[in-house]
């Protein structure tokens, strides 16, 4: 009967932790940021690049908003919107919104030969956070298969990797978000990042302001829930086979 609670209660831990996983995964707010480099000419919709013309003579600022993660990177414009990361949320953008492929996120993408002036160092992490985050939730999604398999304790050894499965899709996105911490406010130069397309024609002192995304929140949280579930079900499995024999 204990047995049976605590598998109950790993599942909802871990179900709704993988699913946090997969909403991170697939969601495109891990990194939020705002600039006001573009300038809005007037009498007409054209967005342009702030140069060397001042804001009166080319038009009046507006915000431009970014948004990313693993699959897209993203921009809209927002003229009379608050700055906040509220004006993210997917009902609350203005439209048109522009969209690239941003697969090796997030790390800066290196544009022309390399190497090339825009190369940023700590591009070493592209390649480790990208394959993190496959590795973590193809770890949750085999976990969550091979638990289900094992119901109800039909195959306790199916609990025990379901659960070793589980702890290792959690710890890795745990790692993913230490190092996403570590890349927003140690290593990247977020003007440079955020203005690479357009550096050129952006005044060096636009400010740049940077958020944690949706997509990390919910990455955050699923930790512990898969943490807690990996452990409730290797334990689980591990008392039914120590009873079994």
């Amino acid at each position: 009967m204990k047995a049976g609670a605590a598998a109950l209660a790993a599942g909802i831990l871990g179900g709704t932790g993988v699913l946090l996983f997969l909403i991170a995964f697939g969601t495109d707010y891990w990194l939020l940021a705002t600039d006001t480099c573009g300038l809005l000419e007037h009498g007409n919709s054209t967005l342009s690049a702030g140069g060397a013309e001042t804001p009166a003579e080319a038009g009046r600022e507006i915000l431009t908003f970014h948004h990313e993660g693993f699959f897209w990177r993203c921009w809209f414009f927002g003229e009379g919107h608050p700055e906040s990361i509220w004006t993210f949320w997917y009902t609350s953008q203005a439209h048109p919104k522009f969209c690239m492929h941003g697969y090796l996120f997030p790390m800066p993408i290196a544009v022309g030969p390399f190497p090339h002036p825009s190369y940023d160092t700590t591009a070493v992490y592209r390649g480790f956070w990208t394959a993190f985050i496959l590795l973590a939730v193809a770890a949750g999604l085999v976990g969550g298969l091979l638990l289900v398999c094992g119901v109800p304790f039909s195959s306790p050894h199916s609990y025990k990797a379901g659960g070793g499965f589980l702890l290792i899709s959690g710890g890795l996105f745990l790692l993913l978000v230490f190092l996403f911490v570590m890349w927003k406010e140690f290593a990247a130069d977020f003007q440079k990042y955020i203005l690479l397309e357009r550096s050129e024609r952006c005044l060096d002192d636009v400010p740049v302001h940077v958020y944690y995304g949706w997509s990390f929140m919910f990455a955050a949280a699923g930790v512990p829930l898969a943490l807690l579930s990996g452990l409730l079900f290797f334990l689980v499995g591990r008392d039914v086979i120590d009873s079994l024999q």
